[in-house]
């Protein structure tokens, strides 16, 4: 009977939304962030044939569940469910929770992953009770505590990531043990960090299923890209470059990228003909192109399937990204800038 049987892939995402009072003038943003993050998982779940669930939760100085373990297919707009308070922020609370209640799922059948995404435009000041008034955080500490115990005994095939304001928060949130590489920082209040917000949680969503597609059932790396491409994927989706079309020149110390191309014979700086090597975060603009080239061979594929294939399905606007870790491929991002810095130990893709 067993060798007949379907181990289907189901994944379970818990969406963890700040509804304190700060959030108030970015009620309307945080709704589009988030119901753009939801499409992308119905629109890769529906390419993958996988089954993903949703939960939904809110918190202020309380933390609700707005929605619970529902078929994405079915899941409304968060318009009408999401609604800010008055009250403080219990963002580690909340984080908890979500995770305590996804750990009462049955996982006998099927291969199971859990997401968990928390959403923030500001930092913890009430995990524990209210402290609105009286602002005593001596009772933190063991909320601290518990939440970096919790996060060190996630098993392989779960994911915790938050979405945070600014870098200082940034620095808490690896503090309380969300992996650097699941922390993405979001700018809510201007209208590019909301469109490059929509773009990065997309390419998360993308990037967390195909990862499941390879047999990645958890990661500490979800707002990279790349690492869930292989040869064969790039090989089937994309146009190779002709050789005598571009060059690969290797970058040893900071250097602009103009004097450094036309540093070397044979080539001159042209604005768009350059393409850097993905490294380090970056925002990647809808209208540049990027390239991806296969390490052992210096083969280079690109056209115009090649940012659905490193972003995702649909994923139109800007993106917050960096490389993941792809023993057989690298990734490079078009530049039209005369003075940008190339990184070290880093090459330069230019086209002739």
């Amino acid at each position: 009977m067993s060798a007949n049987k379907i181990q289907h892939k189901v994944n379970h995402v818990a969406l963890v939304v700040d509804c304190s009072g700060s959030m108030r003038p970015h009620q309307s943003q945080l709704v589009r962030v988030v119901d753009e993050f939801v499409a992308g998982l119905k629109a890769e779940s529906d390419s993958l044939g996988h089954e993903t669930r949703i939960s939904l939760y809110s918190f202020d100085h309380q933390v609700e569940n707005l929605v619970w373990d529902m078929d994405v297919k079915h899941l409304p707009s968060m318009r009408g469910l999401y609604k800010v308070n008055n009250g403080a922020t219990a963002l580690i609370e909340a984080s908890l929770k979500s995770l305590d209640d996804l750990g009462h799922i049955w996982e006998e059948y099927g291969e199971h992953s859990f997401l968990q995404i928390v959403v923030t435009d500001g930092e913890e000041n009430a995990s524990g009770g209210d402290r609105r008034h009286d602002g005593d955080m001596a009772i933190l500490g063991p909320w601290l505590d518990k939440i970096a115990a919790k996060m060190g005994a996630l098993a392989s095939h779960w994911t915790s990531a938050i979405l945070v304001p600014n870098s200082l928060a940034k620095r808490t949130a690896q503090n309380y043990g969300f992996p650097a590489g699941n922390i993405a920082i979001w700018d809510a209040d201007s209208q590019e960090g909301v469109e490059e917000a929509i773009g990065t949680v997309r390419a998360a969503a993308t990037s967390f299923l195909r990862g499941r597609e390879q047999g990645v059932r958890g990661t500490k790396n979800l707002f990279a890209i790349g690492q869930d491409i292989s040869v064969d994927d790039v090989r089937a989706n994309l146009e190779p470059v002709p050789a005598d079309k571009y060059r690969l020149l290797k970058v040893d110390t900071e250097v602009e990228i103009r004097s450094f191309v036309d540093s070397h014979p044979g080539v001159t700086y042209e604005r768009g003909s350059c393409y850097y090597q993905l490294g380090t975060r970056v925002q990647v603009q809808p209208d540049k192109e990027v390239i991806v080239v296969e390490k052992d061979t210096d083969r280079a594929y690109t056209g115009d399937a090649a940012r659905s294939l490193l972003f995702g399905t649909d994923v139109q606007g800007t993106v917050s990204v960096k490389a993941g870790r792809n023993p057989k491929l690298e990734v490079y991002v078009q530049s039209r800038s005369v003075n940008r810095k190339l990184k070290p130990n880093t090459r330069l893709l230019i086209m002739l």
